[in-house]
């Protein structure tokens, strides 16, 4: 990321002044869109949900600090990117609340959630300044938040970013990843899924 494009930004006081402390989620795909008053064109929008709807993926909060205190948002669309050189990306709405001040801060993690954490996902999905209270974490390389009991995490700094309709496109450049904080004598843990509009998990 250029460093001098970030002197360029709106403090993360008047950030906080146009948009509030409740933070935001990205699970339903075109969640904060709202669909047409025009019968056809609502009729196609709900198509689109729906059948994007049935594509399965995991669960991730991706999380950074903001003023010295952590943010964070569930959200569904992440995907790898690269490989040379390691790259990530994430998919927030334009009206989300939490990613001005990820950019802000110019650096994200991307934590991975396993099938026991549906509640910390509605939390850090629903809650406001609290969110992150009760919730356990250490800090990566970036000083984001890596969240207690997650699969594995994906430390970035922001590459680039992309307008794509609705929604921005987030590239990360990777700077640290690794596992949860499970030793390698535990159980192996699944993955908490996203499918049809409700979390699932694996079946065995």
């Amino acid at each position: 990321m250029n460093e001098n494009a970030r002197e360029t930004w709106p403090s993360e006081e008047l950030i906080k002044s146009w948009l509030g402390n409740e933070l935001d989620f990205e699970l339903r795909l075109g969640e904060h869109t709202p669909i047409p008053d025009d019968p056809e064109a609502a009729a196609r929008a709900r198509k689109f949900r729906d059948v994007l709807g049935l594509f399965c993926s995991g669960v991730t909060v991706v999380t950074s600090i903001s003023d010295g205190s952590p943010v964070g948002m569930t959200c569904q669309s992440f995907s790898s990117v690269s490989l040379e050189p390691p790259l990530v990306m994430f998919s927030p709405a334009k009206t989300s609340r939490a990613w001005p001040l990820m950019q802000r801060a110019g650096y994200f993690c991307v934590n991975i959630l396993a099938a026991g954490q549906s509640e910390l996902s509605n939390t850090m999905a629903t809650k406001g300044d609290e969110k992150f209270t009760g919730v356990g974490w250490t800090t990566a390389s970036t000083g984001a938040p890596v969240l207690e009991g997650v699969l594995g995490y994906i430390d970035c700094t922001v590459q680039q970013v992309v307008e794509a309709g609705d929604h921005y496109i987030v590239i990360g450049r990777v700077k640290e990843l690794g596992n949860g904080d499970r030793t390698e004598r535990e159980p192996a843990v699944e993955p908490l899924l996203f499918f049809g509009g409700k979390y699932t998990k694996p079946q065995g």
